[in-house]
């Protein structure tokens, strides 16, 4: 029997709209959550039946050192009031560099542009932080 291991995070790239926009320091959010609510039936005492109400998306957050303004000039646009809304993929790789997984957002759009923290004492990357509302994540 063949050994399956698991997927290592930190292969992964990003793609908008089909096109490659590179790879990011990371990733998250990539989850969604179904809220129950309790419901009691007359007579059975022993446990309580969990229905589901509702799925909800959270916000996906991608962060990566400071480089092309593509994520920039579409927050630009929307702060102009042109929303529009892109699908972005988080695609992860195998050890071979294959796709193994893709994570699918549709109707996305950044709501917060976050720029890097500046320090002369310290040798790091500036890093932005871009979050994006989404109507949903798929797997594909």
């Amino acid at each position: 029997m063949a050994v399956t291991d698991p997927f290592r995070s930190f292969r992964f790239r990003i793609e908008a709209q089909g096109l490659d926009r590179g790879g990011v320091q990371s990733v998250m959010g990539i989850e969604r959550v179904t809220e129950v609510e309790p419901y009691r039936e007359g007579g059975v005492n022993d446990f309580e039946h969990q229905l589901a109400v509702k799925t909800t998306q959270s916000t996906l957050t991608l962060k990566r050192g400071l480089m092309d303004p593509w994520f920039w000039d579409w927050h630009e646009d929307v702060v102009a009031g042109n929303i529009e809304r892109k699908t972005i993929s988080i695609i992860l790789l195998n050890q071979v560099g294959d796709e193994a997984w893709r994570w699918v957002c549709d109707g996305a759009f950044p709501v917060k542009w976050t720029g890097g923290d500046f320090d002369a004492s310290a040798n790091a990357v500036a890093v932005e932080t871009v979050e994006l509302v989404h109507h949903g994540l798929t797997k594909q």
